[in-house]
């Protein structure tokens, strides 16, 4: 039986985290220390890296600290323990007890975990799910993604296919832009401020910067009537999904010029037609218990249908309920 050692991150880690990420089962760019710290001044970061035997480092778990409360980070729209391809369930297991008396040690009384929903994953690795149930943890969130299978897509509605026209007839063009400032200052910002009275999470300034160590992960594809922008999305890419991050338009765009269904075709037919799935998000309120039905049928109308994504809640105590799972 491995026996697993596990030390917090520190800076002098960052190469080893990283290269580590970008060959793991269950990870996407998001969990690279680049990603990770442009906002590290919002978050006590405590990641931890978890190491076999023979020094080999087999998980890191992306996290930060509030008061006695471990949260896999809140910082990112994912993350949970993430993988190398050659652990298999019982050293999860193993791996999970190690991480939870370390985090007892250190007076830790609850570890939070944001799963990473399965699309995201390069193989199969749902051995969190499983090892979650196994320590008694509370589903405190559960969250409906709309996916859309590029590969195999269900027909779109009448109502789409209308907007879809419009888009073409009214003369629309998307362009890829390398620069983000139109739509973050002209539609994104002011859209956000008029509608929920916030700012975007990330400014001007943190998505220029991600997108220059990121430059093949995140994208920018504006809508233009004639020389005017009219409409955008910020696109993030992984390996097996593309997601759009910000979406914002002016008020002619959606309704009179068809702009969001055109946009939206485009990504999935021309630009992203050989991916395989195209996530539109969640559209839950209230921690997942509510559902903003018309934007949500507005997405399976393109042929999007639901997977879910947990949120767990596991006292760092209840490791003891792993001695006896392996038998």
């Amino acid at each position: 039986m491995s026996n697993f050692r596990v030390q917090r991150y520190q800076p002098n880690d960052s190469n080893e985290w990283n290269t580590f990420v970008t060959n793991a089962k269950n990870a996407t760019f998001l969990f690279h220390r680049d990603f990770m710290e442009y906002h590290k001044d919002r978050f006590e970061d405590y990641s931890l890296m978890v190491f076999d035997d023979k020094d080999k480092l087999v998980a890191v778990l992306p996290a930060h600290k509030v008061d006695s409360v471990l949260y896999s980070h809140k910082g990112l729209t994912y993350g949970g323990l993430v993988l190398s391809s050659k652990v298999i369930l019982s050293e999860v297991i193993l791996i999970t007890k190690c991480i939870l008396e370390f985090l007892e040690k250190k007076e830790f009384s609850k570890l939070n975990l944001k799963i990473i929903p399965s699309i995201y994953n390069a193989i199969p690795s749902d051995e969190m799910e499983y090892v979650s149930f196994l320590l008694d943890a509370k589903l405190n969130r559960r969250d409906a993604l709309a996916v859309l299978d590029i590969t195999n897509q269900i027909p779109i509605s009448r109502v789409r296919k209308r907007g879809i026209e419009k888009g073409k007839t009214n003369g629309l063009v998307v362009k890829e832009e390398n620069d983000f400032t139109s739509f973050w200052n002209e539609l994104l910002i002011p859209n956000l401020k008029e509608r929920y009275n916030v700012n975007p999470v990330h400014s001007l300034t943190e998505i220029s910067y991600l997108k220059s160590k990121f430059p093949n992960q995140i994208k920018q594809y504006n809508v233009y009537l004639k020389d005017m922008i009219v409409g955008g999305v910020t696109v993030f890419e992984t390996d097996n999904v593309i997601h759009p991050q910000y979406i914002s338009g002016n008020k002619a765009f959606n309704n009179e010029l068809g702009g969001l269904d055109f946009l939206y075709n485009n990504l999935i037919n021309v630009v992203y037609k050989n991916e395989k799935y195209f996530d539109f998000g969640i559209s839950n309120e209230n921690q997942g218990k509510e559902v903003n039905e018309s934007l949500h049928y507005w997405k399976e109308s393109f042929g999007a249908r639901t997977i879910v994504q947990n949120f767990y809640e596991i006292e760092t105590k209840n490791h003891s309920l792993l001695d006896t799972v392996l038998i």
